[in-house]
């Protein structure tokens, strides 16, 4: 009699770690859903009344506002109104700019990333670099004078730098002219699809551009000086350079490597932010991104765009979270045994 095997299916603990990942990340975003309804409605200001900009405008006529908005409704019937639209993909109509708004968001989302990106890839680059060389050449004059302007650089704020650099760059101070425009994507009439349209954005771009750029070189160097040093007490480089390895080898190979856990993780997690974008900077530079949009958003307040604007901020930010823990599974082995 021939016998019968059985197969039942038996996750492994990769894919069993894989499945909570994305069970958190959907709950996650659930709460997100949920959290962002209620947040804003404990703002203060009326939205209709805001709207018509403090004018004498009688108390029929603001009803009738309100009432268009669906404000006037039981905020139970407003809720699940909400859940359902955002679920079928529709963000609801802004009260601001009167107009759908994915729309809204689809037109600012450009200038962020590029802002937030370009930033983020030349501080992981720079920081990275200048955390590597002061931690292997410790307490020489390049670490010290790194590590003091990497920790003032931490502790300054970043719109503070921000303001500053706009003063001595674009405004000019005494003798010195500004050398770059104070605010915006562009200069009125310029062709955004030319060489020349281009150069003029990149002229825009350089003071915000460089402004997060040194704020977030300061993050990435502090944390990468910190985890190599770390590392360079371990003994398997000890080990390394008893085997007749060079020093640049036992670095790149060996130390480095495992010194660039941490900081994945936060580059990662900076990566969300790249589609939150940077409130302070966009406001202070007049940047047309979704960090100047949620300012605006803000004063209104503008409920349907201020949720669309933070759902997309928590989404960028959850799924950043979800990808890092995913790549720090892969890089380390010991996450995906233990």
């Amino acid at each position: 009699m021939a016998a019968t095997s059985t197969r039942t299916f038996r996750p492994s603990a990769g894919q069993r770690r894989l499945g909570a990942k994305l069970i958190g990340a959907v709950l996650s975003l659930a709460f997100v859903l949920v959290f962002n309804f209620f947040l804003f409605r404990v703002l203060p200001g009326d939205p209709a009344k805001n709207l018509t900009r403090n004018r004498l405008v009688p108390a029929e006529q603001v009803e009738v506002l309100r009432e268009s908005f669906g404000l006037g409704r039981p905020l139970h019937e407003q809720f699940a109104t909400y859940v359902k639209d955002t679920l079928s993909g529709d963000l609801g109509i802004s009260y601001k700019f009167r107009r759908p708004v994915s729309e809204v968001i689809a037109e600012r989302i450009w200038p962020t990333v590029l802002l937030l990106g370009l930033s983020t890839l030349l501080s992981t680059a720079i920081g990275l670099w200048i955390g590597i060389r002061g931690a292997w050449r410790r307490n020489s004059v390049f670490d010290r004078v790194s590590l003091g302007a990497s920790l003032a650089l931490y502790a300054m704020p970043e719109f503070w730098l921000g303001i500053m650099l706009l003063i001595a760059f674009g405004v000019g101070v005494g003798s010195f002219p500004g050398l770059f425009p104070t605010g915006g994507l562009s200069s009125p009439d310029t062709e955004l699809a030319s060489l020349a349209g281009v150069a003029d954005v990149a002229r825009h771009l350089f003071l915000p551009c460089l402004t997060l750029t040194l704020a977030y070189i300061a993050e990435y160097a502090l944390v990468m000086r910190s985890s190599l040093l770390d590392e360079l007490g371990e003994d398997y480089l000890t080990t390394a350079r008893a085997k007749g390895l060079r020093d640049a080898l036992v670095l790149r190979r060996h130390a480095v490597p495992n010194a660039l856990l941490p900081t994945t993780t936060l580059i990662f997690l900076n990566l969300g932010f790249v589609v939150s974008g940077a409130i302070t900077i966009e406001t202070v530079f007049s940047w047309p991104g979704l960090g100047l949009l949620s300012y605006e958003a803000l004063r209104t307040p503008d409920y349907p765009l201020l949720q669309g604007v933070f759902l997309l901020f928590s989404a960028a930010v959850i799924i950043a979270n979800l990808l890092a823990d995913l790549l720090y599974a892969y890089l380390d082995p010991r996450v995906r045994t233990g």
